[in-house]
């Protein structure tokens, strides 16, 4: 028997780890795309930041190998990150916004089968959504555009909100005492009059 495997992170932290700026910016896309920590952003932005390092050495002729900028520019047109007509200058340009769009979170929000990016990942997780039939649990599952038109839910579920008939009563009862009251006070300004006028004649 061997040593066990160790397990090794599949991101790297920002390195300014304590910029108020950047924490701003990432809590920011943290909130938008619905993501349940900084480490599912933290994976992106390290995915990104390994892309463009290889970009970085083909456009500066250390690398030569013309697999590698192949394989590059078809896998990210493959999930529609890029166009099929981008070159390796557009993928310098990439952001984390084009890697979070094609979650499958952020599809199923977007084509309108959850009212919310938290719903659309609640959904996912409890095994509502699927892909040509297949359930898929993984929020963080790359779509690519050919498996778009094919997402759905994998059992029915209606995503509507729905009114209580207790919600429905206690608004009912809210008003009655609201209507009840107006009518005291119409009745306490009727009776009041007469006194008024009594006053008068007395005086």
């Amino acid at each position: 028997m061997g040593a066990p495997r160790r397990n090794r992170r599949k991101y790297q932290k920002p390195k300014d780890i304590w910029n108020l700026q950047r924490i701003h910016e990432d809590n920011t896309l943290k909130d938008e795309y619905g993501l349940k920590n900084m480490k599912e952003l933290w994976k992106v932005q390290s995915k990104i930041s390994g892309i463009r390092g290889t970009v970085r050495e083909l456009l500066s002729g250390r690398a030569v190998n013309p697999l590698v900028e192949t394989n590059i520019l078809s896998n990210l047109s493959r999930y529609g990150i890029i166009s099929s007509t981008s070159t390796l200058d557009n993928v310098l340009d990439l952001n984390a916004n084009a890697f979070l769009e094609r979650r499958l979170q952020s599809v199923v929000f977007r084509k309108g089968l959850a009212r919310s990016m938290r719903q659309a990942r609640q959904l996912i997780v409890h095994g509502f959504i699927s892909i040509n039939g297949r359930k898929v649990d993984k929020p963080g599952y790359t779509v690519s555009p050919s498996e778009e038109n094919y997402i759905g839910y994998y059992k029915p579920i209606d995503i509507a909100p729905k009114v209580t008939a207790g919600a429905s009563e206690h608004t009912a009862a809210e008003a009655q005492p609201e209507q009840h009251e107006a009518s005291e006070q119409t009745t306490g300004s009727a009776d009041q009059a007469p006194d008024a006028n009594q006053d008068s004649a007395n005086a």
